[in-house]
């Protein structure tokens, strides 16, 4: 049996993997604010420029849960700009985390939501 384009399930994957990143900024943000207590002032808008990362991951995350084509385009425009920042990260000798947690986190599930979200399948369900 041949499913229709409609039956796809890749928009409500890209939405907990987004959610998920939105998750990983506000903890990330929210764990920079402390360090403004102990005289580290630019540690305030590294934090506050996360928490709005964050923000905006989940608002376009439930955009593309209620299937709105300007969602989609800002994710994949979002997620590639973060593979950017990740490879800059990884190519440039700043002390950046190089393990297995920040490569998943950083690269493949940006990469994995891009491919979620890319393709005439996934764009034919979003109207």
């Amino acid at each position: 049996m041949r499913t229709t384009t409609a039956d796809t399930s890749r928009p409500e994957i890209a939405y907990v993997l987004l959610l998920a990143q939105a998750i990983f900024w506000m903890v990330a943000g929210l764990s920079a604010l402390p360090f403004v207590l102990g005289g580290e002032i630019h540690m305030l808008g590294l934090g506050l420029a996360t928490l709005l990362m964050a923000l905006v991951a989940c608002l376009v995350s439930i955009g593309i849960l209620w299937r709105r084509r300007w969602a989609r385009r800002v994710a994949i425009w979002f997620e590639a700009a973060c593979l950017v920042g990740s490879a800059l990260q990884l190519l440039l000798p700043i002390g950046a985390n190089h393990g297995p947690v920040g490569l998943l986190t950083n690269v493949a599930l940006p990469a994995a939501a891009i491919w979620l979200l890319w393709g005439r399948r996934t764009r034919a369900v979003f109207g």
